[in-house]
């Protein structure tokens, strides 16, 4: 494997013209930015070997699938706590302060298992 590196002068320095490999595109959501923020500012290390092995991107791809989770937890709570359609049309202000309180706590518990662990 002889790779010819070419290199650039900047300042006084030549530094190589290192490039990571494609990746093909994939979508990251909030969850993966979260993840992101969490993993650049509290595990530099973690951050820069999925950087730099090519794997960031289907890391954050994969936890932002995974937090789908969030929406079936909100349905589920709402569910259980009786909060439905009737609830809405009977008290509106009641229903959002309740749904408001379920999507908390879905946010908190994705949050929790996927986002910062």
């Amino acid at each position: 494997m002889s790779a010819k590196i070419t290199y650039t002068k900047q300042g006084d320095y030549y530094l190589p013209n290192l490039k990571l490999p494609e990746q093909a595109p994939r979508e990251i959501g909030i969850w993966g930015q979260r993840r992101r923020r969490y993993l650049k500012e509290h595990h530099k290390i973690l951050y820069y070997n999925l950087l730099t092995s090519c794997k960031l991107i289907d890391h954050l791809a994969d936890i932002n699938e995974e937090a789908e989770m969030h929406s079936l937890l909100v349905n589920q709570l709402a569910e259980q706590e009786g909060v439905t359609e009737q609830l809405k049309a009977d008290d509106q202000m009641l229903w959002v302060q309740r749904m408001n309180n379920i999507r908390n706590r879905a946010s908190e518990i994705v949050n929790a298992e996927l986002i910062y662990t």
